[in-house]
């Protein structure tokens, strides 16, 4: 699959084109997986507000973490003829049959920050973080803080056959290649959820010692990392300082638990998934114009040396 990062001007460009190709009024289906997440919620609203802006129609569908109902409401979209499809796959596998049947009526499919194990002939394009690189730059940054100290790191997975579980799993573990100072001991799903983040914390913590045999923490998302932020006070014991926490996405509650002290490290997510997509599709529906099969957004690292109190302001103005 070709990688595309696209630059600003580009983008700029793009979305100037965008404008005028897309003040028709066309209507996008959006499966959204559910709102597991302050990111997902972020990403939600971000998608209504650039179609309003756009003078697009969404017709928008809350899956609520199933892939049955992801099916259901692209089933229901391709009835309605809607105009494209946006789709955040809930998993990577069992999406053929359904994206075939957009193909043959002709309504192109975006995915939105995951990836599915399909033919890139049945989608039009992807937007996302390279998500192998998020995990890369989460594991690198606690290979670099840990240096030669021997460090227990237990890991809160995402949901299980998902995409971003599988890649940032990935990635974190070819960062710690090499590293045999670092080994991850206790490794569970916690569903991307704060609440099971918690609650497979407080397993982790009991098995080792109370906690005190753990090193750090690695969380595929920042809700769960909050979680697990919790378990760890709860359990007598200072997270950040007793116990590292690295997570990934970037939202407003990880940047207020790094001005607090209480975590160490994030990598953003952008939720601004549907910009580069309506632009896409704006270039599509106005002369045909094919994207890069991948159009990539940056995965930043912050640290508690960024101004978390800051970012956690401008983050919550913008909607997350």
């Amino acid at each position: 699959m070709t990688r595309f990062l696209m630059s600003t001007a580009a983008a700029a460009a793009l979305a100037i084109s965008a404008t005028a190709a897309l003040a028709e009024g066309e209507t996008v289906g959006f499966s959204q997986i559910g709102s597991e997440s302050g990111w997902r919620a972020a990403e939600t609203t971000l998608t209504k507000t650039q179609a309003e802006e756009r003078g697009l129609k969404l017709q928008f569908s809350d899956a609520q973490q199933k892939q049955e109902n992801q099916i259901a409401a692209i089933r229901s979209f391709i009835a309605q003829g809607v105009d494209a499809i946006l789709l955040a796959p809930v998993v990577a596998t069992g999406w053929d049959a359904v994206l075939q049947e957009a193909k043959e009526a002709e309504i192109p499919v975006v995915l939105l920050d995951r990836q599915v194990d399909s033919s890139d002939d049945l989608y039009l394009t992807a937007v996302g973080s390279n998500l192998v690189h998020e995990g890369e730059v989460a594991g690198k940054w606690l290979v670099d803080s840990v240096g030669d100290k021997e460090c227990r790191v237990v890991e809160l997975q995402g949901t299980t056959g998902s995409s971003p579980a599988i890649d940032r799993k990935k990635g974190f573990e070819n960062a710690l290649a090499g590293h045999d100072n670092l080994k991850i001991v206790r490794s569970q799903t916690g569903d991307f959820t704060r609440a099971q983040g918690k609650e497979v914390m407080e397993s982790f913590l009991q098995a080792e010692n109370g906690g005190k045999d753990i090193c750090a923490l690695y969380a595929h998302n920042d809700d769960m990392a909050v979680g697990a932020i919790q378990a760890i006070k709860e359990a007598g014991l200072k997270p950040g300082t007793d116990i590292l926490v690295v997570s990934i996405d970037g939202v407003p509650d990880l940047f207020q638990a790094m001005a607090n002290g209480e975590a160490n490290a994030t990598v953003e997510l952008t939720p601004n998934m549907a910009g580069p997509a309506f632009d896409a599709l704006a270039a599509y529906w106005k002369d045909g114009t094919q994207p890069a099969k991948f159009l990539q957004t940056e995965s930043k690292l912050y640290t508690q040396a960024d101004d978390p109190a800051g970012e956690y302001e401008r983050r919550k103005g913008l909607g997350y």
